[in-house]
């Protein structure tokens, strides 16, 4: 996960300075109405990395909006009245009015991630506190509560940097604690990881917010914020799943936006590691060891990204026995009739055999959310569905392995007109090809909201430049390969 936050999402002082207005206006305009009319009241609750910068966004989001109706709640090692009560008495405490908005640093997701990293807790204690505070927030939320989760996000160098720039501006010891949780870098991520897969639900959303950039990070925070309550007030719905795509205008690079598309393999280059990669994987599958694992492949990516040509490359040194291609296009009656994964569930492999999808679970957060075949609520879900049969999966022994192909929007159109010249490629190309083409941008932010949700560390994403056919096959080739080699 994480994937775009790690990017270094910048914006310049000077097209801050012209967004701080319109961002304030908004803010106000989304607030001053729930003051107003009481439907409902806002918990925004900021977590994430030391040093990200979480107080500073939150006095910059103090100084735009109504200060009257906002209050700053914030929580530190429970005292004596708090250690005689349930851990989250607390909070119940302190729950804003309708109209309110209440702002919570330390929330009751800090103390158990802490908990955890510095094993007070263990895995199961962690699950079921994670229960906990799923059932609480379902229960805020039907009686009327907002609640926006902010997850700031630094890369470990970066997080480095700011910590030393802090401590040359304060005495040492108001910066230990920070120190201590850089070491522990690794660790949060995949708490954090954890804690956003398990509770980011359509009634109390996470948002990732990249950090590095001051003004970029206190915009989104405020746009987001905005967005929000101003979509609750019209329909009663938050309406969002991961920070906005754009930023006063500026477009979010996704991870998907951050791939090389310059990368090129050169023929006999790409000749001889052809061979030799599919002579590896031909030795792999043959060992004893693979009767134990069962492998999972899966390829997503562009119209006419060459998803078709890679696994070519990939089933031709496998014994045709061991190994089955699923082409997946729209659900049939029989599979609209049923919960959406069951047709994936039919196509599980059995150990010692490869299951490979042209195209998988994942039309849920693309297609069929870009289309509107899938309501808000279902592709939304979908995300933390989909980590959860996958994780099944590698539990009980599987390796998934995930491929986005990329190219650009020029080469598409390329390779679509060089599919309609040619006869025995015409079939490859369709009107609805042409349709989606017209929702490049659409589709680009799925794509990315994708990888950013469901890129976990048992099945991660691997991104492949495909804009040269012959690097893209290769790297897939490479990449399954060495996974085998870690694994059998």
């Amino acid at each position: 996960m994480f994937e775009s936050a790690r990017l270094p999402q910048k914006m310049t002082k000077k097209d801050f300075k012209k967004l701080e207005p319109k961002l304030r206006e908004a803010l106000l305009e989304a607030q001053l109405p729930m003051v107003e009319k009481q439907p409902f009241s806002t918990l925004i609750l900021v977590d994430g990395l030391d040093g990200a910068g979480k107080g500073e966004a939150v006095a910059r989001l103090y100084g735009w909006m109504d200060a009257r109706h906002l209050v700053c709640n914030a929580y530190g090692e429970p005292m004596d009245e708090a250690r005689l009560r349930p851990p989250l008495w607390r909070y119940w405490r302190d729950l804003p009015a309708k109209g309110d908005t209440a702002i919570v640093f330390g929330s009751w997701y800090q103390f158990v991630l802490r908990d955890w990293i510095y094993k007070k807790i263990d895995d199961d204690a962690f699950d079921k506190a994670l229960t906990r505070i799923r059932r609480f927030e379902e229960m805020l939320a039907n009686e009327d509560v907002l609640i926006l989760k902010f997850w700031f996000y630094l890369p470990k160098k970066v997080q480095e940097e700011r910590l030393e720039h802090i401590q040359k501006k304060q005495a040492a010891r108001h910066v230990l604690a920070d120190w201590a949780a850089l070491k522990h870098h690794k660790k949060a991520s995949e708490a954090g990881e954890k804690i956003i897969l398990e509770t980011s639900k359509g009634h109390a959303p996470w948002f990732v917010i990249p950090s590095q950039d001051p003004e970029y990070r206190d915009s989104a925070l405020a746009q987001t914020v905005a967005g929000a309550m101003k979509l609750k007030l019209e329909d009663g719905e938050p309406h969002s799943v991961a920070a906005p795509p754009i930023v006063g205008g500026l477009k979010r690079e996704t991870a998907v936006d951050a791939i090389d598309l310059t990368e090129t393999l050169e023929k006999e280059e790409y000749h001889a590691l052809r061979d030799k990669y599919q002579q590896q994987l031909s030795e792999l599958s043959d060992r004893k060891s693979l009767s134990k694992t069962g492998v999972v492949l899966v390829f997503q990516g562009n119209d006419a990204a060459g998803k078709g040509g890679a696994i070519r490359r990939v089933i031709r040194p496998l014994d045709p026995r061991i190994y089955k291609v699923h082409p997946i296009s729209a659900p049939t009656d029989e599979e609209k009739a049923r919960p959406y994964l069951w047709r994936f569930w039919r196509r599980v492999p059995r150990r010692g055999h490869f299951a490979i999808f042209d195209r998988s679970w994942y039309e849920r957060v693309l297609v069929e959310r870009v289309e509107g075949f899938a309501g808000h609520d279902d592709w939304l879900r979908a995300y933390n569905e989909i980590n959860e049969f996958e994780q099944e999966l590698t539990d009980f022994g599987f390796i998934v392995q995930k491929f986005w192909l990329a190219i650009s929007e020029e080469e598409q159109l390329r390779r679509f007109k060089a599919r309609e010249e040619t006869a025995y490629k015409q079939h490859k190309i369709t009107d609805e090809d042409w349709r989606n083409r017209l929702k490049w941008d659409q589709y680009a932010i799925a794509a990315g909201d994708m990888i950013d949700r469901t890129s976990t560390h048992y099945a991660p994403w691997t991104l492949v430049s495909s804009e040269d056919k012959r690097h893209a096959r290769i790297k897939v080739l490479k990449t399954i390969c060495d996974r085998l080699e870690e694994v059998l």
